[in-house]
């Protein structure tokens, strides 16, 4: 019998569906911290219109940041596209969900979406080690 010394781990080799994967576990944890400080703190929901934006930019950031490590080039380019998809997903779920239109806000997710992840991928290309 030959004894097995290495498990192959699962690894997605796409760096666009990493960091989205990445993006997206990122936006479940804060949401659930958006949701404890509203629980928790005299928050007013009325400002949470700026905390959900801080979290999908967050989320985004992160996901760009480990799309342009896993790419090692065009971090820009990775981590905007990333960003403009996550965006478009965003929007197809709130428009399924509560039939929200394509409006004002929705580009300006989208845009700051492209801005967070095309940093994050920046910094994510330039993050990795050579």
């Amino acid at each position: 019998m030959i004894p097995i010394n290495k498990v192959s781990q699962v690894r997605l080799s796409s760096p666009f569906l990493s960091g989205l994967l990445y993006a997206f576990i990122m936006l479940i944890a804060g949401t659930i911290v958006t949701s404890l400080i509203l629980l928790l703190s005299r928050t007013q929901e009325s400002s949470l219109s700026t905390l959900a934006y801080i979290t999908h930019g967050l989320s985004v950031f992160v996901g760009g940041w480990v799309a342009g490590k896993r790419a090692g080039r065009k971090g820009w380019y990775y981590g905007g596209m990333l960003g403009i998809f996550y965006a478009l997903i965003v929007w197809i779920i709130g428009f399924l969900a509560v039939d929200t239109a394509f409006d004002l806000k929705t580009l300006t997710l989208a845009g700051f979406a492209f801005a967070a992840g095309a940093l994050g991928g920046m910094i994510g290309v330039n993050s990795s080690s050579k």
